[in-house]
C-alpha cells in the first residue's frame, strides 16, 4: 500500500509511519515533500472534517495531474477543544490569537484569559484529529480521534505543542509538556486514533 500523507513535517510524517506499524501493516508512506509539492492549501473551512477534505482533494488533484501513483491520500486536520468556549480554538487552533507569529506563551496566556472569563472550574477540553482519505477511485473515508482531558489553571513547561502545557490528558495530575516521552506517546493519542478507525473503515473496502 502506497500513501501519500498530506504533510511535509517529518516530525508528523515519522508520527503516522510509527502508527502504520504499530497496527501491523507494511506500508510506504510518501510526503508531500517527497512529491514535491508547494501549493498553498486555504483552509477556510468551519470544522476539521471540512478543512481536511480540502486538503485531501488539493492533493489528489495535484497527484492526478502529474500522474503520481498512489494507493490512498490521507490528510489531517487537527486541533485543541475546549468546552466552555464553545469548542475553541477548534480549527483555529494555530492562529488562535490572528497571527502565525504569536509566540506559544501568547497564545496559552489568551486561552487561560478566556477560560477564566466562563467561570469554568471543569475545564474541560480534548485533542481532535480528522483525517480524510481518497483512494485512487475517489472513494473518501472520514476517521476521527478524539484525546480527552482538562485545561490547567496556569502555563507549565513551555515547549513541544503549542497546547501541550496547558493540556492535561484523563488519567494524569500534570501537562502533557512534562510527561515522558513514552507517557506522552500514550496520552497523545487522537491521531492513532483516528488511523485505527481508518483501517477499520479500509477492511470494508476489501484493501
Amino acid at each position: 500500500m502506497k500513501m501519500i500523507y498530506g504533510s511535509s513535517n517529518e516530525n508528523k510524517v515519522k508520527d503516522i509511519k510509527s502508527i502504520i506499524e504499530a497496527n501491523g501493516e507494511k506500508w510506504e508512506v510518501i510526503s508531500l515533500k517527497d512529491i514535491n509539492f508547494s501549493e498553498e492549501i486555504e483552509e477556510n473551512g468551519t470544522t476539521f472534517e471540512e478543512n481536511s477534505g480540502i486538503k485531501a482533494r488539493a492533493v489528489k488533484e495535484f497527484c492526478d495531474k502529474n500522474n503520481i501513483e498512489y494507493d490512498i491520500i490521507t490528510t489531517d486536520d487537527a486541533g485543541l477543544c475546549v468546552d466552555c468556549l464553545n469548542g475553541e480554538p477548534g480549527v483555529y487552533s494555530a492562529r488562535y490569537t490572528g497571527s502565525h507569529s504569536a509566540s506559544q506563551e501568547e497564545i496559552l496566556n489568551k486561552l487561560l484569559k478566556n477560560i477564566k472569563k466562563t467561570g469554568d472550574s471543569e475545564r474541560k477540553a480534548k485533542f481532535v484529529c480528522v483525517l480524510t482519505s481518497l483512494l485512487k477511485d475517489g472513494t473518501k473515508i472520514v476517521s476521527r480521534g478524539e484525546c480527552q482531558g482538562k485545561i490547567a489553571s496556569k502555563v507549565k513547561k513551555l515547549g513541544g505543542l503549542t497546547y501541550s502545557p496547558v493540556f492535561i490528558p484523563n488519567g494524569y495530575e500534570v501537562p502533557m509538556s512534562e510527561l515522558s516521552a513514552e507517557e506522552y506517546e500514550k496520552a497523545h493519542n487522537h491521531r492513532a486514533l483516528a488511523f485505527s478507525q481508518l483501517l477499520h473503515e479500509l477492511k470494508r473496502y476489501n484493501i
